[in-house]
């Protein structure tokens, strides 16, 4: 039987033991600092791209794969007569599922592309749970529904303590009239299947632990239904461990990964930022 390969984008949060385990193919995006591009994950890593960031003169540009890279990528997955899944980051954060479907088109194989509306470890449990179904012996058609249940049921919570990095990106788009004038808040994000809204805004530590507290009672509330947590940050490791010690009050069987997030996503956030991911399962 041909197996089902999944293919995902750099901006995705998974271990290392995770990619190898279900063979999971990573296409690096790209990012420029000063005039200077480097392929994410090869020629940069997310330990020292802060840095680097901090010291140029200008906001690094990020930028997706070129077509002929997915074409490659493809071709070589599909060689011994395997699918193909490629699932990739929000098409309103990044071009990247178009470039990967122009590709999927000069490809002879057979390869589905699906645009998952979220990034990081939300596009990581997406990886996960497609992985896993293939596993099983699942058709392209199970899986893709599948999937299709863990977005509508998938929660990605940001909060960006600075505002500079994602108005200077341009990635709020028409949200940023109501924030640029001021700076001095912080704005709590959410991203639901590809849309990306600004509910919550405030100042200092009391708004952010009103964040985080809002979240702790999410989970509370859905309890057992869900059993995998990931957190991404920028720069705050010591905070995100004591955010998780408090997930784990409440459900102490919880999975908690704590990684810090992607050049492509700390570009956007800035300094400060993290994020909050998980799905709650639904009864079958």
């Amino acid at each position: 039987m041909a197996k089902i390969k999944i293919m995902t984008d750099s901006s995705v949060q998974l271990s290392p033991e995770e990619i190898e385990k279900y063979h999971i193919t990573v296409v690096p995006l790209s990012i420029t600092i000063d005039g200077h591009t480097y392929t994410d994950g090869v020629e940069i890593t997310r330990a020292n791209f802060i840095k680097k960031m901090d010291e140029a003169d200008q906001l690094p540009k990020t930028s997706q794969p070129p077509v002929g890279v997915f074409l490659e990528k493809m071709k070589e997955l599909t060689a011994d007569g395997s699918e193909v899944l490629g699932i990739f980051m929000a098409k309103s954060l990044s071009g990247t599922v178009d470039a990967a479907r122009q590709a999927a088109e000069l490809v002879e194989g057979k390869i589905t592309v699906i645009d998952c509306g979220y990034t990081d470890r939300s596009q990581g449990y997406y990886c996960l749970e497609a992985a896993k179904y293939a596993e099983a012996g699942k058709s392209m058609d199970e899986i893709v529904e599948h999937l299709d249940e863990v977005g509508d049921n998938m929660y990605l919570e940001m909060m960006v303590p600075n505002l500079k990095n994602i108005l200077a990106g341009g990635r709020l788009g028409r949200l940023a009239g109501r924030v640029v004038s001021a700076l001095n808040f912080h704005v709590g994000l959410v991203m639901k299947n590809g849309k990306l809204t600004v509910p919550y805004r405030g100042r200092g530590h009391k708004f952010m632990k009103k964040f985080d507290d809002m979240i702790v009672d999410q989970l509370k509330e859905l309890g057992d239904k869900v059993d995998r947590v990931g957190i991404s940050y920028v720069d705050t490791r010591e905070d995100m461990e004591k955010l998780a010690a408090r997930f784990k009050e409440v459900n102490p069987n919880l999975d908690i990964l704590i990684q810090e997030t992607s050049p492509i996503i700390i570009t956007h956030a800035g300094h400060g930022a993290y994020a909050v991911m998980f799905f709650a399962k639904t009864e079958h």
